[in-house]
């Protein structure tokens, strides 16, 4: 499986000639060239992680593609067909095997209410957790690692890789990082995945890892 990473979240997977899309937010300004898009994966609510307008030229390049979200997101988009999904749910799409985990969105702060969050398992070997920390029951051959948000507190995110302790991470979930911010939390995140004998990996925005 090939492991594109765009803009931000937004990861786009390839297996056997099929796509699966995770995550194409609003920070993503053009949609890359797509092909033979089977599924699409978002796991909230947020722009940065469910943009609607690209959510819709999405159905409208591939009619067939299954969505899946959480029921936030069906309301959100509402008028197109969005499977919501659950903790423990799996479904298969194309050569696609996806395994949902958690509930909830990270904590930004006690006065904003928390909204739904679902992270992903794809064919057993890529996990993205969304924007949360939710562990994944299973292990994990490569972990897509955010490493900057509102809501990230580095000792919770150390915390996580202590406990998920992936053979493989690269950093997501920053475009809102400088130079130097980007070299701080990969250094972060390398110490404490090469801890457990793990590798680390940096993708900028349209490179691509194997799975």
């Amino acid at each position: 499986m090939e492991i594109r990473k765009h803009e931000h979240a937004f990861l786009v997977l390839s297996q056997n000639g099929q796509t699966l899309l995770v995550d194409p937010g609003l920070y993503s300004e053009v949609l890359p060239e797509l092909k033979e898009v089977v599924g699409v994966v978002y796991t909230h609510l947020h722009d940065d992680h469910s943009f609607l307008p690209h959510a819709r030229q999405i159905a409208d390049l591939f009619p067939n593609a299954q969505l899946f979200g959480t029921a936030e997101v069906r309301a959100k988009f509402e008028g197109l067909a969005v499977t919501a999904v659950h903790h423990g749910d799996h479904h298969e799409v194309g050569n696609f095997q996806l395994d949902f985990f958690g509930d909830l969105h990270q904590e930004i702060h006690r006065s904003i209410p928390l909204v739904q969050n679902v992270g992903v398992l794809v064919n057993s070997t890529l996990y993205y957790p969304g924007d949360s920390y939710t562990v994944c029951d299973y292990p994990v051959e490569v972990l897509a690692c955010p490493s900057s948000a509102p809501w990230l507190k580095v000792g919770d995110l150390i915390d996580f890789l202590e406990i998920q302790k992936p053979k493989r991470a690269f950093p997501t979930h920053n475009a809102l990082l400088s130079e130097a911010g980007h070299a701080l939390q990969n250094n972060r995140i390398r110490e404490f995945v090469e801890k457990h004998g793990g590798e680390f990996e940096y993708l900028t925005p349209g490179q691509s890892t194997k799975a």
